[in-house]
């Protein structure tokens, strides 16, 4: 049999990374429509992102650890399954509570495929285009932002946010043809994995330590972007319209950022993450400012520039603790990958649940503000394990 093409198995994740994106954050579009239809508060529907969130923290490890001996390519086309399954689900929800059980089906999903797949892009290629590996898989996430989510928000405002769900099945069913077709079937097969991997994990100060680096550093991005909708539709008086257009020029920038991203990640990752996190505190400044003054033109501009430096920082910090596995836990990779799937999506919980609790109890206006908090969180435990770092050198 033909060997299938590393870029071609790359190209395979990356629809599925589509896919998942897709998913992930349309509910971020659909909220006014979510809002209005089961008659709940913009904090009720912001659990959309939160418990979504929260299942592919859950699901990631734990799926992880239970599928251990599954052949990678059997195992691929499960994920998509129940992938399609929970948004069927929430495609044709008729009460909120349902919608949310959907979401977490998505979410279980979604956890353990990033976790696998990290591993298989990270593999396919050479050492040293691993970060970039990384992220053209991710770059199926980037082009949910720019495509996905905007089209799926169209398709709910035109007709209504069951149908961007039955939008979202319709990825899945080609990311599944997508996997049964470009997945090798000879991927290696970390076989049963030893719980007491968990406790060299969690006993390894580094590890940890990029864990919650991750958590806060990606996080701190969704105090603002869980509410960007109705803070461009609320806030800064762009129409439903508008803010589809708006989604798509906000994705060409995470496509542009994530690009770049990948590429600073190659190097020296520590001092380019950052970065990274500083122009990302800044840039949530820029749109609290913006929206302090209800100015339009720089609310664009805001937005846009949150675009750029959102997601910049997902191949550097997920490369980050693969290395870290690859010195300190060799035999855990595949697990540390995963747990760093869950704490990004630790920090989407956190700040989305940050976010909500601002705009309930204040205005989605100061929800950047939470998010800056968190980042600098992340800023400072960059600069411990710097320092750590160099005491021992």
């Amino acid at each position: 049999m033909k060997k299938i093409s590393p870029s071609l198995t790359l190209l395979a994740l990356a629809i599925n990374a589509f896919a998942i994106g897709s998913t992930e954050f349309i509910s971020v579009g659909l909220m006014p429509m979510i809002v209005n239809t089961f008659n709940i508060s913009l904090s009720q529907a912001g659990l959309t992102v939160s418990l979504y969130a929260l299942g592919v923290t859950v699901g990631a490890p734990l799926l992880t650890i239970l599928t251990g001996t599954w052949n990678r390519k059997t195992l691929m086309v499960s994920i998509m399954g129940l992938f399609i399954l929970g948004n069927l689900l929430s495609a044709f929800a008729p009460t909120f509570l349902l919608l949310l059980v959907g979401r977490v089906l998505a979410s279980l999903a979604h956890g353990i495929f990033m976790s696998i797949s990290t591993v298989i892009a990270a593999d396919v290629v050479r050492p040293e285009k691993r970060a970039s590996a990384i992220a053209l898989m991710f770059t199926g996430l980037t082009v949910a932002t720019v495509i996905g989510v905007p089209l799926g928000t169209f398709i709910g405002q035109h007709s209504n946010w069951h149908m961007s769900f039955v939008f979202i099945v319709v990825i899945g069913l080609i990311g599944l043809i997508a996997t049964s077709i470009l997945v090798p079937k000879g991927l290696p097969i970390p076989g049963k994995i030893n719980l007491s991997g968990l406790a060299r994990i969690f006993t390894n100060k580094s590890i940890l330590m990029s864990l919650f680096i991750t958590a806060f550093g990606y996080g701190g991005t969704f105090a603002a972007y869980t509410y960007l909708t109705p803070i461009l539709e609320g806030t800064f008086r762009f129409s439903a319209s508008t803010v589809v257009i708006i989604l798509v020029a906000y994705g060409v920038m995470v496509a542009i950022g994530n690009s770049i991203g990948g590429h600073l990640a190659n190097k020296n990752i520590l001092p380019a993450l950052q970065k990274m996190f500083a122009a990302l505190a800044l840039s949530l400044l820029f749109l609290f400012i913006s929206a302090s003054l209800a100015s339009q033109p720089l609310g664009l501009i805001a937005t846009l520039l949150l675009g750029l430096f959102a997601f910049m920082n997902v191949p550097g910090l997920q490369l980050y603790v693969v290395q870290l596995a690859e010195k300190f836990t060799p035999k855990d990779i595949t697990l540390v990958s995963a747990f760093n799937i869950a704490a990004f999506n630790v920090g989407i919980t956190l700040g989305s649940f940050v976010g909500g609790q601002i705009s309930k109890g204040s205005s989605v206006v100061f929800t950047p503000l939470g998010g800056i908090i968190i980042i600098l969180l992340a800023m400072f435990l960059i600069r411990l394990t710097q320092k750590d770092q160099a005491s021992k050198l």
